[in-house]
């Protein structure tokens, strides 16, 4: 384990979200959204606009004009437990920008308790929709790939299925320590408050209001929970990310296994002993671990969207750390089973 997430695992709390804190958290988080949502990368601007109904904010690079060829775009979906977030994320959303030169759409869901499901997925669905009917100039809806964070990688993974079935199928999935399986928040093997960041206590509530019912029902509504879709053929390439320690570890890992074993390409990177969220949190986001996860991210992105490469990952990494990158670091390749697709474990 590097320095930077042994000591972010250390100090991060296990705080658990209940129904009766969730007010309160919502509170906490939305000022730190505020402070976030000043960030945005240089060279890159948004608008906030409607599609289909939906409020959604639209990252271009400044020096942007609409093409006269449309290109790629990224639809992003933001986590927070179905029950909490922004679709602000102007360090997020610019950063893709930034890296990839290409359009990002925040989709602004609703959330829940207020709104279970299928309410998330059906603003996702309608702005999705939207620029399939050519409401959003200079993006291609035929090369949109679907990714988000936590419960936006779940709601990604679900928005992936659900075009699929509809012939408007997505052109990659990108499921960062996606929320996938609502079986978890009910496993006996697990603690409350084993996990740092995100536990199951806190993922209790996040299904519990999602799904409008107690979570690991022998039965789910479609896309509901993506995990639990028993065909996944067909689906786009998928990249899927998450740390070892994280709550999501081994749901995440499962999905890609069914993915691969599905016939569906897919990338899984494993970040040894990261927590949940450790590339956004205090005391991980300049991690080189960090920085890897990212670029991982950028790479699929790039292949799967045919866009051209900017400059390669050890390239930046030396250009952003000045530091001999050989001597730093060490990404091992651990296939341990070999539907994982490519797997790393980075030290």
């Amino acid at each position: 384990m590097s320095k930077e997430l042994a000591r972010q695992a250390e100090r991060m709390p296990s705080m658990s979200i209940t129904p009766r804190r969730l007010p309160f958290v919502r509170a906490a988080f939305g000022s730190m959204m505020r402070a976030a949502g000043r960030q945005l990368e240089p060279g890159v601007d948004f608008t906030d606009q409607t599609l289909g109904g939906v409020d959604v904010r639209v990252y271009r690079p400044a020096s942007h004009q609409v093409p006269a060829d449309s290109s790629p775009g990224l639809i992003w979906m933001h986590g927070g437990g179905f029950i909490l977030g922004s679709h602000k994320e102007n360090s997020v959303c610019s950063a893709f920008v930034a890296a990839l030169d290409i359009p990002v759409v925040s989709v602004k869901y609703r959330l829940a308790p207020e709104h279970p499901f299928p309410a998330a997925l059906d603003d996702l669905f309608a702005a999705v929709r939207s620029i399939h009917t050519g409401k959003l100039p200079g993006v291609d809806p035929d090369r949109l790939a679907v990714g988000g964070q936590s419960a936006g990688g779940g709601l990604a993974a679900s928005l992936a299925q659900r075009l699929l079935d509809e012939d408007m199928n997505a052109a990659g999935q990108l499921l960062i320590y996606p929320m996938l399986d609502d079986r978890t928040a009910v496993r006996t093997d697990i603690g409350d408050r084993e996990h740092k960041a995100w536990n199951k206590r806190s993922n209790l509530t996040g299904w519990t209001s999602y799904l409008g019912t107690t979570p690991g029902q022998e039965t789910t509504r479609p896309y509901a929970v993506p995990a639990r879709r028993d065909d996944l053929s067909g689906l786009p390439p998928a990249w899927v990310g998450v740390g070892s320690a994280d709550l999501f570890h081994h749901e995440s890992v499962a999905y890609a296994e069914r993915l691969q074993a599905a016939g569906v390409p897919c990338e899984t990177t494993i970040v040894q002993d990261a927590i949940h969220g450790f590339d956004g949190l205090p005391g991980g986001k300049d991690s080189l671990e960090a920085e890897q996860f990212r670029m991982s991210q950028h790479r699929f992105l790039r292949r799967t969207l045919g866009l051209p490469g900017k400059t390669t990952v050890i390239d930046a990494l030396i250009k952003r750390r000045h530091l001999p990158l050989p001597q730093r670091t060490k990404a091992i390749h651990q296939p341990a089973k070999p539907v994982f697709g490519v797997r790393f474990a980075y030290r």
